[in-house]
């Protein structure tokens, strides 16, 4: 199964239907994504379940119809396993952006959660899970992110990017992280519930 959200919603790739399902289902034979989106940009849905034959050649032609943003970023924990978290346009969020040229997808991770929290001593334990989301920029674009578990025992004080929009950085234990994504993407939801479950 593939996700890709849209303002929140999703599109939900499958090959398999679920047994309760709240969205409107379609065939990937059949999908004009055009409308798809008009009618998820439209808020006449809430989201949809696209069943495929083949979900790997579905998700690679469905992808065909974007221009793709690859990003990459980190959930990082500190000694205490707080989770690092950075506040941007009023969001609770994780750092990422988007991947230099030449740059590898572990250096990109890197070098943004650096420029957007003023932290050092990063590492990356694994990589945690890779999300999808669709946004209009002249155009419908499809940003990928790249997502890695990564750890820093950096004691100093955290330094937000405050040109790209943040305004706060900070670690927070497990209740007030979880208080936090309620303020939040689905995007990263799904990243923070991919790394609770190990």
């Amino acid at each position: 199964m593939y996700k890709v959200f849209v303002n929140d919603k999703p599109i939900i790739l499958t090959d398999s239907l679920p047994k309760e399902n709240k969205y409107h289902v379609y065939l990937f034979k059949n999908l004009i994504v055009s409308e798809i989106l008009k009618k998820l940009t439209s808020n006449s849905v809430n989201g949809v379940l696209i069943f495929c034959d083949n979900l790997e050649r579905s998700k690679e032609l469905f992808f065909k119809n974007f221009k793709i943003i690859s990003a990459a970023g980190g959930l990082v924990l500190n000694p205490k396993k707080e989770v690092l978290l950075i506040y941007r346009n009023n969001i609770w969020d994780l750092p990422k952006g988007w991947i230099e040229k030449n740059e590898s997808i572990e250096t990109a991770a890197i070098r943004e959660v650096e420029e957007e929290c003023g932290i050092f001593n990063l590492k990356i334990i694994k990589p945690l899970t890779t999300t999808y989301h669709i946004y209009n920029q002249k155009g419908f674009m499809l940003k990928q992110t790249h997502w890695f578990l990564m750890t820093s025992d950096y004691e100093r004080e955290l330094v937000p990017q405050i040109e790209e929009g943040i305004t706060k950085v900070i670690f927070k234990n497990k209740k007030a992280t979880n208080e936090a994504l309620k303020n939040s993407y689905a995007n990263i939801k799904l990243v923070y519930d991919t790394y609770r479950e190990g």
